[in-house]
């Protein structure tokens, strides 16, 4: 058979709440029996069935996560309620974020044994609810998965008895095989909810005295119960290589058979156990001499020992370097039952994954009756190190009806750059910046998990932090509520994160954004160069490299030298008109591509001056080739004027300084207008002697201005000598028309129609930029709500703050200057994504950043509770029926308004109900909603989504449709369907109520 792995693993056991705190507690031999807890039955009405291993609050459930209502939570089974969020967060440990799977062929196979809840609850018929028929049915738990996670493929619930998990994977294992689904969750549960069947154990003589299993031990008294939950993600071996997935164990192969008619019922059978694990080897390919230890089913009764020893025995007792080890985890915890194949499995995957098998309690009281060395066995006093590859395993669970299944599991297999030996080789250098997301379906759950991660990174060594940001990009994305802060070391993280734990709320405090941002690409013109820019970017960004490339190759026969190597030399060449363009065209083009690459889709670009060059090609308007080949010859051309020229940045308005310069009656002849950039931002251009004078009379009137770093005074006539021949080239390009919106800074408009064409290029070269007017156009028509400035610092953005045109839009630079390298265009992809961009993550990551590293699992809310018992406000009755008091509480529920006796008329009813104002129909909604959910009061708001946010079905919308016609009887009986498309929010179905009334009243 082909071969599985297993990704993701998380559960809940006596005394160990997650992954790492189960292996702790394996690897400490440590014994998590213990006293019942409160709230399960009166230890006292039945002391002997009182011990065992217990999980603390399985009450406690975060309904609101789950859009589960509070009526529906409690009337849910709790081995539903505790296996939700262990699904959730074993998905969350696969290296995938759950909502990634919804709509997928995923399959949940869940192993569970009776149905205690069912007995406990649907007995006294007067409480019987839609709820508690949908919550108390076993084979249902598979199925919440499936439905609250939205995963489409196999979805079963296995009842095999204390086999049933084991035969759950078994069942998983053959549907990834047979490509019913890509990825299977496989689990089992189960929760000590009565007394009922340790009696049964007792009366069968099973039951242990104190509670405990004692596996293979001479004091094996019998079996004590407890409680577990435990998730295994599992995928073909293949995806998961191709995936680069954490690979924890892989399942070589598996079989599941029937004891048959037997000494009786429930009595195990050696053959078929025997039977049971050939057929497992088998399939595996594995012959018994390779397996190197086996996880028992070890129940701990003399019986069933005696028999599993004898099986063992006759499968694995042949000649062998030594024997092989056996345990069962069931000595530390209990027996878990439904769940106790699944704790066994999770067990063996741990095992080897740290390549160290845990020592078995009561190993040192070994039944000398069971033979164990004769038979080529032997128990675990200590822990026993394993080789880091070909260690082979077994795992056995046998039900009490004599279903039997067993699991061969194997180590991970050799990759071709191990990751530990891949992450020091990646660490010699200066770690690189990454982004750490987390979302949350709050803020109060953000701010939680915000904290938990900061101590889980905390108690960690200083290490680089892109890997873990880009595990988190995987695994904690998709949920309302963004964060993201970038990060380089887990030093720096940890310390980030704290402090948006513990800051303040404010404005900036992470709100759930409602749609993508709208971005518009700025491309920086010239004068914004400067020796060695973008240097640190290209040594942390692979796209930003890679693109960089791309724009070198197409401009290299036109430029006759390498713009590459000219920028990361620091040559100050840079500042030549001839390399000086086609370098910001490079910057500019790797910039755009580079944020393309991560998932940013332009609404708009504008390009300043030379800068527009590169908004073409990202327009799609010009291929790259042609824009490099008019680029180049633009800058050559240009550089071959006589030096001279000089252009003058003035902070005043175009009026102002078109009477300045009238004032002084041609004391600048040479002078001209060269870029109008704002409202109170223009460019003068010209002789540089003349600017300078003008310079000092300007600075005399008051203005600010600045000399630009520049050697001709562009945008002027002083650029006719080469425009003849600059148009000849432009000649041979046959632009396209732009796919996205573009801003011409030559018109000071929205391109429309227009072609950029050879004249509009000539024209372009010789006339003032008209960057103020493309921008207010491009802000009028696209509405952005971020300007990203591509160029090698900050030269645009200034200018669009000043001006006053993008007020309450969001500015962001990745390469902000001399010092910019990785972190800067990390935290422009973390205010995107906090702004509702999905990025394309792996782009910003070297390949050595892209392995999995695991971020502290999602932190649920602990404070709501559901103890057995309680039901919460009654459910709507029809209309006509009093609401019958809630069971386990001391009040009843809010009584439905009835009107007073005596007849009133429809007609009358309505008016006086369509004069209320239409608060007070909100508020009757309100009050319905409360009560069909069973929400607390003042818990509902308006524009709380029935579906998304409050978990309604369409059971609850029935009831719901009951209450309101009961609280508002001027409505008459509401038409079902006409309800539905107003079902988008609280608030949007009391419109759709009033305006019936209205409509009723006229």
């Amino acid at each position: 058979m082909g071969d599985i792995a297993v990704v993701g693993i998380d559960c809940v056991f006596p005394g160990a709440r997650g992954v790492d705190a189960y292996w702790d507690l394996l690897m400490r031999a440590r014994d998590a029996v213990g006293e019942l807890p409160d709230g399960r039955w009166d230890r006292a009405a039945f002391p002997g069935v009182s011990l065992g291993g217990f999980v603390e609050d399985i009450d406690a459930f975060d309904h609101g996560f789950f859009s589960v209502s509070p009526r529906e939570a409690a009337a849910m089974d709790p081995h539903q309620r505790v296996l939700l969020p262990c699904a959730w967060r074993a998905i969350e440990d696969s290296g995938t974020s759950p909502t990634a799977l919804a709509g997928t062929d995923t399959g949940v196979f869940v192993g569970v044994m009776g149905g205690e809840w069912g007995r406990l609850t649907l007995s006294d018929h007067d409480a019987v609810t839609p709820q508690l028929g949908a919550g108390s049915s076993a084979g249902m738990i598979a199925n919440r998965v499936s439905y609250h996670l939205d995963l489409h493929g196999p979805s079963l619930a296995v009842d095999t008895a204390c086999s049933s998990s084991l035969v759950a994977v078994h069942l998983a294992v053959n549907a990834l095989l047979a490509g019913e689904c890509a990825t299977a969750l496989a689990a089992g549960v189960n929760l000590v909810l009565s007394p009922t069947l340790g009696l049964v154990y007792r009366q069968l003589g099973l039951a242990a005295p104190d509670g405990r299993c004692k596996p293979f031990s001479r004091e094996a008294d019998g079996i004590g119960r407890a409680d577990g939950v435990g998730v295994v993600v599992l995928r073909r071996l293949e995806d998961a290589l191709a995936d680069g997935s954490r690979i924890y164990a892989v399942i070589r192969g598996s079989a599941v058979n029937q004891d048959g008619r037997s000494n009786g019922v429930t009595a195990p059978s050696r053959w078929s156990q025997q039977k049971v694990l050939e057929a497992a080897y088998r399939r595996a390919g594995v012959s018994p001499d390779e397996v190197r230890f086996l996880e028992a089913h070890g129940t701990g009764t003399a019986l069933g020992d005696a028999i599993e020893c004898a099986a063992l025995g006759s499968v694995h007792g042949v000649p062998r370097d030594e024997p092989c080890a056996i345990g069962s985890v069931k000595g530390n915890l209990g027996h878990t039952e439904g769940a106790a194949g699944i704790a066994g499995l999770i067990k063996t995957a741990l095992a080897l994954h740290h390549r160290i098998v845990p020592a078995s309690r009561f190993a040192d009281r070994e039944n000398p009756r069971l033979r164990l060395a004769e038979r080529g066995l032997r128990l675990l006093k200590s822990p026993l190190r394993l080789p880091r590859h070909g260690t082979v395993a077994g795992v056995s669970s046998f039900g009490m009806g004599g279903t039997n299944a067993h699991v061969v599991l194997a180590g991970a297999p050799r990759t071709t750059a191990p990751p530990a030996a891949a992450a020091r080789a990646h660490d010699r250098r200066t770690p690189a910046a990454g982004v750490f997301t987390l979302t949350a379906d709050s803020p109060d759950a953000l701010r939680r998990n915000i904290a938990a991660q900061a101590e889980t990174v905390g108690r960690g060594p200083r290490t680089g932090a892109a890997a873990l940001c880009r595990s988190s990009n995987r695994v904690k994305t998709g949920l309302p509520y963004r964060f993201a802060v970038t990060a380089r070391d887990t030093r720096q993280l940890a310390a980030a994160l704290r402090a948006a734990a513990e800051a303040e709320p404010t404005a900036r405090t992470p709100r759930r954004p409602r749609s993508e941002p709208v971005v518009a690409l700025l491309f920086t013109g010239q004068g914004s160069q400067f020796a060695g820019m973008t240097a640190g970017l290209h040594r942390e960004s692979p796209a930003y490299r890679r693109h960089l490339d791309e724009a070198d190759a197409a401009l290299a026969p036109y430029t006759g030298t390498s713009v590459r190597e000219l920028l990361l030399s620091g040559d100050e060449r840079v500042h030549e008109t001839r390399h000086a363009q086609p370098a910001l065209f490079a910057v500019g083009y790797a910039l755009a591509r580079t944020l393309t690459d991560l998932g940013v889709r332009p609404a708009a670009v504008l390009g300043h001056s030379v800068g527009e060059f590169a908004a073409a090609v990202v327009a799609g308007a010009l291929g790259l080739t042609d824009a490099a080949r008019l680029v180049a010859r633009r800058g050559t051309l240009m550089g071959e004027l006589p030096p001279g020229g000089a252009m003058l940045s003035v902070h005043a308005g175009q009026e102002r300084i078109a009477g300045l310069l009238a004032e002084l009656d041609g004391a600048a002849p040479g002078v001209s207008l060269a870029a109008v950039n704002g409202p109170r931002d223009v460019v003068l251009a010209g002789d540089a002697g003349e600017l300078r004078r003008l310079d000092g009379t300007l600075r005399g009137r008051g203005l600010r201005t600045r000399l630009l770093d520049v050697s001709h005074a562009f945008h002027t006539a002083a650029l006719r000598p080469v425009l003849e021949r600059f148009g000849t080239e432009a000649g041979a390009v046959r632009p396209a028309r732009p796919q996205i919106p573009f801003a011409s800074t030559r018109y000071g408009r929205m391109l429309g129609d227009d072609s950029l064409d050879a004249a509009y290029w000539v024209a372009q070269a010789a006339e003032p930029v008209r960057f103020g007017a493309a921008l207010a156009a491009l802000v009028g028509e696209t509405a952005p709500t971020h300007l990203i400035e591509l160029g090698p610092r900050p030269q645009l953005l200034p200018l669009a703050g000043r001006s006053g045109l993008a007020a309450g839009v969001d500015f962001l630079h990745p390469a902000p200057g001399a010092d910019a390298a990785g972190a800067e265009l990390a935290e422009t992809v973390a205010a995107l994504y906090r702004a509702g961009l999905d990025p394309d993550w792996d782009a910003l990551y070297a390949p050595g950043d892209r392995r999995t590293e695991r971020p502290a699992p999602y932190v649920f809310d602990g404070g709501s509770r559901f103890p057995r018992g309680h039901r919460g406000p009654a459910a709507a009755a029809t209309p006509g029926e009093d609401l019958a008091p809630a069971r386990g509480t001391e009040t009843g529920p809010v009584p439905v308004p009835v009107a007073e006796a005596g007849p009133v008329p429809v007609a009358e009813a309505a008016k006086a109900t369509a004069r209320r104002p239409a608060g007070s129909v909100l508020a009757a909604v309100v009050d319905a909603v409360t009560e069909v959910g069973g929400y607390p009061p003042g818990e509902i708001v308006p524009e709380a989504r029935f579906y998304e946010d409050l978990g309604f079905d369409s059971v609850m919308i029935m009831q719901l449709k009951d209450r309101i016609e009961a609280g508002l009887p001027s409505l008459g009986e509401l038409s079902v369907p006409r309800m539905l498309p107003a079902l988008r929010s609280v608030a949007s179905l009391a419109d759709h109520l009033n305006d019936l009334l209205v409509a009723e009243a006229a």
